[in-house]
């Protein structure tokens, strides 16, 4: 076959090959280019999470116990052996992660006195530290380094932190002495100790700082009486001499993972790597790692965001290739006489096929190959996807010569005529699909799935579903419009009887399928997102169940009322949690034998308060908003496992539990599945209301305050909340303990933005925006194809009225009445199909990984029929305005002398 002959056919009929290459063009291109920006979004996202934690967060930190030196080899010398062989027993993957590493061997801190200290009556005890590599991190300011040359009776030589030492009173020059000290705190035995050199970093934030105790920080006393404890940086042969002479020593190797080092593609086989080092620790020494928490979230939410986007995906490449197909068949159609006539003069049954698969040869590969080399300067690492662009050229070049076989040797029969009964083999084919779709999507929901991997079962459900919905759809769209047919019968006017007759004859079976699938594909991700959306807001409400709350150790009673004076707030309540408390059988403490659980104390009617002015819906149950003081068991909120444990232990009506030192009876009043406050996965606590407790020697005092107002001033509740922690230190019932932490201080406002920024979010949106997006613009594209499938009926019929004296105006109201049936059946079968699809695989798909576990609820959203509303105007001003323009090219005057083929 002339390959010259192809080429000019291919230009005869341009515009159908543009179109089938561009479709091709952009399957190709999500193919190759989609992985690359997910996987890019994915990295941003994982270095935005790492970077947001604390930098030693990422360190793999060895320690050996605090003990005397047994190696026969010096402290610094088995501590530089062991750091070499500890980084060669890492898994490769997170040996190969590793980008800075450090070890140091640090003395026990032992008591230090002198003159300089005494000035200031300071109480001080003094580890001293061997680090390799610290001189190059560090500017020396005064004296000099330790001498690395070790001369007998010459005083221990130490440099300290130029900021530490000014706030102890010390210099170079400062003339010390170390040792143990009695009971008494007399120093024993204590050798002499000199500061030869003061430094200061070059770069604070560098990790040879992190080091347990820190050279740059002062240890604050825990008590009173207590000391401060600082680290000061002495020679290695010092170090030596003093292990030698037997001080506990403690070593330490540091390896610190970097950001850019850990890939998201390899998150699973780092996670993995980790477990095997926390599982096979080395004889003697404690491993100690927190990265793996930070890796195992963001692992959740891609795992989970890479499941929506196979859903995406199968629905989006769905109704591309019913798109191809119609293309196919549209320009197959318009060839008809073409093909008849080349069987006419003695062509075989596949000449037509063999004609169009050498025009399709042309066209196909090249605008895949320009597709997929498109897709390969998107920004992100590349997957295997060359496979997939093969398979895919194959077969889009095959689908015309395959939609050439399928025309009918002769001519068309006019299916408008009368109303086609379905054969028995397309019903058993529709029943059979029907009985599939069904069958897969209760198979997904009791199989489940893995979540992160590209299940076909998954992927095929939406499809299967979508497209059973489109045949019930056209099983039942030709009913109502008989009815509306005879209604407008019977009224005057042409416009209405012609519009619904035409429209409940028309012959859409394809396109529909096409539509409803990019629509549901649209809905599907709209309303996943408004789901999400909808849960991180009660997740934001389930951990700040109020404007901001205040967390410490405790609390002291009058901080509630210094709260309440600062400007802008309006109510404040009392809240205690502790957790892993155990139940007692008696007042005595007779142990229930029952599983531990976390206590919540609250103020039933305080916490309504609190959040109704924060406009937090927070239903609290009756037992704790009108609980009162009284005899007997307080009543009770419990979750179902402690209501089952209790019921076993015969103790639902009289249990009694432990706070603050302090026995309570209790009954349970309801359960409840959860309650704010506690993390979602907490599966055992017991609430007890704070207003009806009876009266004892001590009261409970609040480890959190919860807060409502306007324009709340996070660094006022703050330091109102720091001081609060300070007068209960001070004038509590137990004064002198070790000094509270500081308060941290969370809105709800601040929880819900942290909800929906870092991790993988910015994949989750983008597959959200693009499936939307797409899904509408396929639809709109499928919208034509259907326009455009009857174009030259609807022209004939149009030609013919108009010769009857059709106006102008009659004519666009016809094309409406016709047109307006077909497009709000699809639309609204595609949201119909959106909104359910979410109903079933909400579960399977994994999405409270956003939603810091509080499950996600697909619920009605007004806003979304609005937008299925305006949805299904836009797509028939859109058909209409394809309907014209076609009707424009093709000159209506001439229609009549093409033939009657449709």
């Amino acid at each position: 076959m002339s390959v010259g002959a192809a080429v000019r056919r291919v230009r005869a009929y341009g515009g159908q090959f543009l179109l089938l290459a561009v479709l091709t063009l952009v399957v190709t291109l999500l193919i190759s280019g989609v992985p690359r920006l997910v996987n890019r979004l994915a990295e941003q996202g994982l270095r935005a999470q790492l970077n947001s934690e604390p930098a030693a967060r990422r360190d793999l930190s060895y320690t050996t116990s605090l003990a005397a030196a047994t190696a026969r080899r010096t402290a610094m010398g088995d501590a530089a052996e062991r750091f070499d062989a500890l980084a060669a027993e890492m898994p490769p993957q997170v040996r190969a992660a590793v980008t800075e590493r450090w070890y140091s061997v640090t003395t026990k801190a032992a008591r230090v006195v002198g003159p300089d200290l005494a000035a200031r009556n300071l109480l001080v005890n003094l580890g001293l530290r061997a680090m390799p590599g610290v001189q190059d991190a560090t500017t020396l300011v005064e004296g000099a380094w330790p001498s690395e040359t070790y001369v007998p009776d010459r005083p221990i030589e130490v440099a300290l932190d130029v900021d530490v030492a000014a706030k102890l009173n010390l210099r170079a020059g400062s003339q010390l002495r170390i040792g143990n000290t009695d009971d008494k705190g007399r120093l024993l035995d204590g050798a002499p100790l000199v500061v030869t050199g003061l430094f200061r970093p070059v770069d604070s934030a560098n990790g040879i700082w992190d080091g347990l105790p820190q050279l740059l920080r002062i240890i604050e006393p825990q008590g009173d009486g207590e000391p401060f404890v600082i680290v000061g940086v002495v020679a290695q042969s010092a170090l030596n001499k003093r292990t030698a002479a037997g001080w506990p020593i403690q070593s330490n190797w540091r390896y610190r993972l970097g950001v850019d080092r850990i890939g998201a593609r390899e998150l699973d086989q780092l996670i993995d790597g980790l477990q095997v080092m926390q599982r096979n620790q080395p004889t003697g020494l404690t491993l100690t790692q927190g990265v793996d928490v930070p890796l195992r979230a963001f692992a959740a939410q891609i795992d989970a965001v890479r499941t929506l986007l196979a859903v995406i995906a199968a629905g989006v490449l769905a109704t591309l290739a019913g798109l191809i197909v119609l293309a196919a068949g549209l320009a197959t159609r318009r060839r008809r006489s073409e093909f008849a006539l080349l069987r006419a003069r003695g062509g075989g049954a596949t000449a037509g096929a063999r004609r169009s698969l050498a025009e399709s040869v042309l066209v196909v590969p090249v605008a895949a190959a320009l597709g997929w080399w498109l897709g390969t300067l998107f920004p992100g690492a590349p997957d295997p996807t060359t496979p997939y662009v093969i398979v895919v050229t194959v077969l889009v070049t095959l689908a015309l010569p395959l939609a050439t076989l399928a025309v009918p040797a002769g001519g068309a029969a006019r299916r408008d005529l009368i109303r086609v009964r379905p054969s028995a083999r397309r019903l058993t084919v529709e029943i059979s699909l029907l009985f599939l779709a069904g069958l897969a999507a209760v198979l997904l929901r009791r199989r489940g799935l893995t979540l992160g991997e590209v299940d076909p079962l998954l992927v095929s459900v939406p499809v299967l579903l979508a497209v059973a919905a489109a045949v019930l759809a056209l099983r039942a769209y030709p009913w109502p419009l008989l009815l509306l047919s005879w209604l407008a019968a019977r009224t005057r006017g042409s416009v209405a009887f012609l519009g619904t007759a035409r429209a409940g004859r028309a012959a859409v079976a394809a396109p529909l399928v096409v539509v409803v699938l990019a629509i549901g594909t649209a809905a599907f991700c709209a309303v996943v997102a408004a789901g999400v959306d909808a849960s991180r807001e009660r997740a934001a409400e389930q951990i700040v169940p109020a404007d901001a709350v205040i967390r410490g150790e405790r609390f002291a009673p009058d901080t509630v009322d210094e709260l309440g004076r600062l400007p802008g707030v309006r109510a404040v309540t009392s809240v205690l949690y502790e957790d892993d408390e155990r139940f007692a059988s008696d007042e005595v403490g007779t142990d229930a034998f029952i599983e531990q659980t976390d206590v919540l104390l609250v103020d039933g009617s305080g916490l309504d308060t609190v959040a109704r002015e924060s406009e937090v819906d927070l239903p609290v149950p009756a037992a704790l908003r009108t609980a009162t003081p009284g005899p007997g068991p307080l009543p009770a909120i419990v979750s179902p496992a402690v209501a089952a444990d209790l019921a076993k232990a015969g103790l639902d009506d009289s249990a009694f539990i432990s706070v603050q030192g302090q026995r309570y009876e209790f009954r349970v009043a309801g359960t409840q599945d959860g309650f704010p406050l506690l993390a979602a996965n907490t599966s055992r606590f017991v609430i007890l209301p704070w207003q009806a407790l009876p009266t004892r020697t001590t009261t409970p005092v609040p480890t959190s305050l919860l807060i409502a107002g306007d324009s709340l001033d996070a660094e006022a509740l703050r330091v109102a909340g720091d001081q609060g922690q300070e007068r209960y230190q001070r004038d509590g019932t137990v004064t002198g303990r070790d000094r509270p932490l500081g308060v941290t201080v969370d809105t709800r406002a601040d929880v819900r933005q942290d909800l929906g920024e870092g991790g993988a979010n910015g994949v989750l949106a983008f597959g959200f925006v693009a499936g939307a997006a797409g899904g509408t613009v396929l639809g709109l594209l499928a919208i034509a194809f259907t326009v455009l499938a009857g174009a030259r009926a609807r022209g004939q019929v149009l030609s013919r009225l108009r010769t009857l004296g059709l106006s102008r105006r009659q004519w666009r109201g016809l094309l409406l009445v016709e047109l307006t049936p077909l497009v709000a059946v699809s639309v609204l079968t595609g949201a119909l199909v959106g909104a359910v699809l979410p109903l079933l695989l909400n579960p399977v798909l994994g999405l409270s990984a956003f939603t810091s576990g509080v499950p996600i609820r697909v619920a009605f959203e007004p806003s979304l029929v609005a937008a299925v509303l305006a949805l299904g105007a836009i797509a028939l001003g859109f058909a209409v305005a394809v309907e014209a323009l076609n009707n424009r090219r093709l000159r209506l005057g001439e229609v009549l002398r093409l033939g009657e083929e449709s």
